[in-house]
């Protein structure tokens, strides 16, 4: 805490606020924050960028797993954003949270100021990420040339030599050993909890019983749906602002759905990107029906197999089926698609 008079002149101050969250496992977690929206660039902070792994990388690193037998397990890191450095000259100052306000010398209210990176800043994630990396590397892990946030190395594990790889997705790491015994390994060299196996993610409730009919993702009529909606657009027909917002919510949900582990839906989420500018009620109920499917098949996934006579192969296509040129790709490594 400094008295306000110690503030350089045009430097404004920044809120700390607290963040209150109910975890899915019932847990209630509060976090002291720091309201970086109201960061000034240029002045509070100069850089934000952040690598993260791809989802190409994580889902090679589950098809690397399965066809070597290795155990596959995702590591979380405690507070890790309090972990990292600030850069020399990159301070922060801010207002105190209600409750916590003290007087200076002066009389006014004194103001904190933030010499280690805090959650909320925006460039938390950068200073942690530079924290980490060059920690890794110390440790012998050499960093892949395709991905920066995938890290390889070797230890020698019970008197015997082991790869162990582990890819980086903000504080949490995802690891790659042979060895069981390397949990104890881990534990010791990276210093943070363990939190399991990986698991699936959970999808919506409350798909309307009207769609229970569907076994596919998409229609034959999807495309002709497009179509029209397309022609509405260049008729300069407007589509409803809250028909625009719900469909471009949901279209972008499946969209990730459909980039991480479900390529089933890719068709149909591509084709329905087409009309995020110009939504109609027919492209809402088409986006609908693949949020069913999906609600319907959640077991449905990618399955690495392990063995050792399935290569690397690629496919490719393209067509020009409605009015824009369609084309797409898949790599398919361990029987599934990475």
């Amino acid at each position: 805490m400094i008295d306000r008079f110690s503030v350089p002149a045009g430097r404004a101050l920044v809120r700390l606020i607290w963040v209150y969250k109910r975890k899915r496992s019932g847990l209630l977690k509060a976090r002291f924050c720091v309201q970086g929206c109201a960061q000034i660039p240029g002045v509070d902070f100069e850089q934000t960028f952040c690598a993260t792994m791809r989802a190409t990388s994580l889902r090679t690193l589950a098809a690397l797993a399965a066809k070597r037998g290795l155990s596959m397990r995702r590591w979380d890191f405690v507070a890790a954003y309090l972990q990292g450095d600030l850069e020399a000259g990159e301070v922060v100052y801010c207002r105190p949270p209600p409750g916590y306000e003290t007087t200076g010398s002066d009389g006014s209210t004194r103001v904190c100021r933030i010499v280690k990176p805090v959650y909320g800043m925006a460039q938390a994630g950068r200073r942690w990420q530079r924290s980490l990396f060059p920690w890794l590397r110390d440790w012998g892990f050499t960093q892949c040339a395709s991905d920066p946030c995938v890290f390889t190395c070797t230890k020698s594990i019970n008197g015997t030599q082991q790869s162990l790889i582990i890819g980086c997705y903000v504080d949490d790491l995802f690891v790659l050993y042979a060895d069981d015994s390397a949990d104890s390994l881990l534990i010791r060299f990276l210093h943070h909890r363990p939190v399991g196996t990986m698991e699936h993610t959970y999808l919506p409730e409350g798909v309307p019983t009207s769609f229970q009919r569907n076994h596919a993702p998409a229609g034959a009529d999807l495309p002709l749906i497009i179509s029209a909606a397309l022609g509405a657009k260049q008729r300069g027909i407007a589509p409803d602002p809250t028909l625009r917002s719900t469909y471009q919510s949901l279209v972008g949900a499946l969209l990730y759905c459909a980039t991480q582990t479900r390529p089933d839906i890719a068709y149909a989420a591509g084709m329905l990107c087409r009309a995020m500018s110009c939504p109609t009620d027919d492209t809402l109920h088409a986006a609908k029906r693949v949020l069913h499917y999906l609600s319907r098949h959640r077991s449905v996934g990618l399955r690495y197999a392990r063995t050792d006579k399935l290569p690397l192969v690629g496919f490719s296509d393209s067509d020009w089926a409605t009015q824009h040129s369609t084309s797409g790709h898949v790599f398919i490594y361990g029987r599934a698609a990475i």
